[in-house]
């Protein structure tokens, strides 16, 4: 399959190519927003269009008996093991948001007719697994997530590739976050070695009186974009962290819409960016405050480290707001290493890497320390260091 031939195409011819029947609305949303490109707003700063434009071998989508594990495995987009007692099951996809913003949302849920639903009862920890094996693939597949209410539940994503290339991997969560309940995904993923590509699009709903929050750790190389849309209940809130560690010639980071549409809604984006090499770092991220969401509290904020003169940072932090009665404030910088720090750590005979490496843990540590399990702080950090020992080299 080339995704580019549904380039410009009517609806017919979409639903033709996509051997889509009785899904009108989604073939009609998808027609109407077309095949993104370097004008979409979101994919203005990545190179989308490139990995569209490959022809990539579609893979069976057929569900497996789960065996019991310690996590829930996907394996190529199958679901494969799951914790004892989780109701983790396929089925056609009922609950879809036809307002998205974001074309490849619905070419994901055309691509995958049944999704991947997990249910999580009462608080727990659970670890989501992502594995790919298959080279010159496109791997597609939807997650939805629901919780129930006054529970509060901790979900670690994590993901493995074997030795394989040339895979685009398009994936995505719809999110139903509980009224009055607590939900916190952390997510680590560590890309190189040009073993895949990603795009992940996501919807996250946060009912009246629940919490979210997100926090994601991106480090490495290849392409990879999180877009991202959020709707706030009232008295809900949202509290997203973003670290990226880039280099090679690598271009990956977040396109996110965050929208405030109950009273007394609270929402917190930071962004810390770490650019090596060539790499270019994304964050393009919009709050938006509706007429119905009096009394809202907005923050958002992106800083950028860059540590070679070729690295970019596209940092669009933005507010969208209608009404009057609310605090708000956003902002962006984007500079280097501090001069006078590195020669005093190296007055005191510590190396350049490791005096570049402990200021630039320094910077990153308000967000990995906000990862409260400490099993998963010392993964987030020791993945970092890996990374950025492989990219300093001498």
């Amino acid at each position: 399959m080339n995704l580019i031939t549904l380039k410009n195409k009517s609806r017919e011819e979409i639903a033709t190519l996509l051997d889509v029947k009785e899904r009108d609305s989604l073939v009609e949303k998808f027609a109407t927003l077309g095949l993104p490109n370097k004008k979409t707003e979101e994919y203005h700063y990545f190179d989308v269009e490139k990995l569209l434009d490959v022809d990539y071998k579609t893979l069976n989508y057929i569900p497996k008996a789960i065996e019991e594990g310690d996590k829930i495995e996907i394996i190529d987009g199958v679901v494969t093991k799951a914790p004892k007692g989780m109701r983790v099951y396929s089925e056609p996809c009922e609950s879809i948001d036809m307002d998205h913003f974001d074309s490849l949302y619905y070419l994901g849920h055309l691509l995958s007719p049944r999704i991947i639903r997990i249910e999580v009862d009462g608080d727990c920890h659970v670890e989501i697994l992502h594995k790919y094996t298959q080279s010159d693939a496109l791997i597609n597949y939807r997650i939805v997530i629901s919780n129930q209410a006054n529970r509060h539940t901790t979900m670690y994503e994590n993901f493995e590739a074997e030795d394989i290339h040339n895979t685009l991997v398009l994936y995505g969560y719809d999110m139903h976050v509980a009224q009055d309940s607590t939900l916190r995904m952390v997510k680590l993923q560590v890309m190189h070695d040009n073993k895949y590509s990603m795009v992940a699009s996501h919807k996250v709903n946060v009912a009246k009186n629940a919490n979210v929050l997100l926090k994601n750790f991106d480090f490495g190389g290849d392409q990879s974009l999180q877009v991202l849309k959020v709707e706030l209940g009232e008295h809900a809130s949202i509290e997203a962290g973003h670290l990226l560690y880039l280099n090679e010639n690598s271009k990956r980071g977040t396109a996110s819409q965050i929208i405030h549409r109950g009273e007394h809604s609270t929402s917190k984006q930071e962004a810390k960016n770490i650019l090596d090499g060539q790499a270019r770092g994304i964050f393009d991220a919009l709050i938006r405050v509706e007429h119905s969401a009096r009394f809202t509290k907005a923050e958002q904020s992106a800083k950028s480290i860059l540590l070679h003169e070729k690295a970019y940072m596209a940092s669009k932090p933005q507010l969208e707001i209608y009404i009057d009665e609310l605090e708000a404030s956003h902002g962006a910088t984007t500079g280097q290493l501090d001069e006078k720090q590195l020669f005093y750590l190296q007055s005191r005979g510590i190396s350049y890497i490791e005096a570049r490496k402990i200021l630039v843990i320094a910077f990153a540590n308000t967000l990995i320390e906000q990862v409260k399990d400490t099993r998963h702080q010392d993964r987030i950090k020791s993945a970092f260091e890996a990374v950025f020992y492989a990219s300093n080299k001498g």
